[in-house]
């Protein structure tokens, strides 16, 4: 079981955001945006999804989950509010979030399954942001300084995710959730991920007038493909998943302690 902290992050998200906040860069400020359209819907469903699993278990399974399980919930619920405060400043910009509506008609078709379909599809968007997570916090610098305020909104969010990459994952197996759905919703999960974030992503630099600019595509070729890029770097992480003997805590997640560790200014820790 892992121990999780709920914990208040101690930022002003009133404040305005900038038009590019993240080093100056359109194409990381719309990547970066783009995946903030699509937490608060999603951490609900995630929300949603691993507590109605975990109603399911065993007695003895659930007693030995419930404390995680309500950790899990308490993070996923405060990304969700911040981030729900961070995309109204996005409304404010004039950008468009295609993406919330679009995986609400999605998520619609899952009304009336087993419940572990929804746990599995929960585990490997988890996987996806654990790795991104590991990835960012490896790479701070990439957020640029010009916001401090979203720097640390970013590399908290990370840490978080990192640290609590297993609930879901354990959750399906204590469910005696099938290893070939688990592997499914991955593939499933894969394609509907990247796709719903580069269309976000085009379409906030659609709003954002940048789109056909050289200098965006060419920071998109380095920021993704790069000796540091976010794809190239994670690419090897992702196909771990497809192992029959994969678990997430096989994956580091000391960068997201030394984080927790040496930032213990930034937040207030407000149970677990």
């Amino acid at each position: 079981m892992t121990h999780l902290v709920v914990r208040r992050l101690l930022v002003d998200m009133e404040a305005p955001i900038a038009r590019h906040w993240c080093a100056g860069d359109p194409f990381r400020t719309a990547l970066f945006n783009a995946l903030s359209m699509s937490f608060p819907f999603g951490e609900q469903f995630f929300i949603d999804s691993v507590r109605n699993g975990a109603k399911l278990l065993a007695p003895g399974e659930h007693e030995a989950l419930k404390e995680e399980v309500q950790g899990f919930i308490g993070q996923e619920a405060t990304h969700r509010r911040l981030h729900a405060l961070y995309n109204a400043h996005l409304d404010k910009l004039g950008l468009v979030n295609a993406w919330d509506p679009r995986a609400r008609k999605r998520l619609k078709l899952l009304d009336g399954v087993d419940p572990r379909h929804c746990v599995a599809i929960t585990a490997a968007n988890e996987h996806f942001t654990a790795i991104l997570a590991e990835w960012l916090l490896g790479n701070p610098d990439l957020l640029g300084d010009d916001d401090a305020r979203l720097k640390t909104l970013w590399l908290w969010h990370s840490a978080e995710e990192s640290e609590h990459k297993c609930t879901a994952f354990d959750v399906y197996a204590a469910l005696g959730g099938s290893p070939e759905w688990r592997l499914k919703w991955m593939r499933r999960v894969t394609f509907f991920f990247l796709t719903d974030t580069l269309r976000q992503t085009v379409l906030n630099l659609h709003c954002d007038g940048t789109l056909w600019k050289w200098s965006t595509w060419k920071s998109a070729g380095s920021y993704l493909f790069g000796k540091r890029g976010l794809v190239r770097h994670n690419y090897k992480a992702w196909r771990e998943y497809f192992r029959p003997d994969f678990h997430p805590r096989q994956q580091d997640s000391s960068a997201s302690q030394r984080w927790l560790e040496q930032h213990s200014d930034a937040f207030v820790p407000v149970g677990a």
